[in-house]
């Protein structure tokens, strides 16, 4: 079942860190190459924005930006959970680490620069261990 509650979502945040360094491509024909699997997809005015393993972009000799790991926080998240993704984002932020958020249906993931991920594993340990301090 999902959780809501702010104080259970920080203390059991367990965060989760992919292997793969995932980058960002944009596609003015909002069409993904053949072949090109991708994390998520966003379908914008100016075109398709698709999260892509860095790996498979330099395959395909394609454009990329932001050299990111994905960690997944993997707490069960209620998609009408509030406050959970500021709390994280307002702690990344206070330690200038930058963050990219998704909500997926079963957990909140969150793409940081690749030469900022261990500090960033390290603030979201410390969110969970000071979880009574969640509002």
């Amino acid at each position: 079942m999902s959780e809501k509650d702010l104080a259970k979502l920080c203390a059991t945040l367990s965060p989760v860190m992919a292997e793969p360094t995932y980058v960002y491509c944009s596609f003015s024909d909002s069409v993904l190459p053949s072949g090109l699997l991708a994390l998520c997809t966003v379908r914008e005015r100016e075109g398709l924005t698709a999260i892509v393993e860095r790996d498979d972009a330099q395959r395909l000799g394609l454009p990329y930006t932001y050299d990111a790991r994905l960690i997944t926080l993997s707490v069960h998240s209620s998609l009408e959970a509030v406050g959970f993704i500021a709390i994280v984002s307002r702690e990344l932020a206070a330690a200038g680490i930058p963050c990219n958020t998704i909500a997926g249906y079963y957990h909140d993931h969150i793409l940081v620069p690749v030469d900022r991920v261990e500090e960033a594993m390290t603030v979201l340990r410390k969110i969970a261990a000071t979880s009574c301090d969640c509002p």
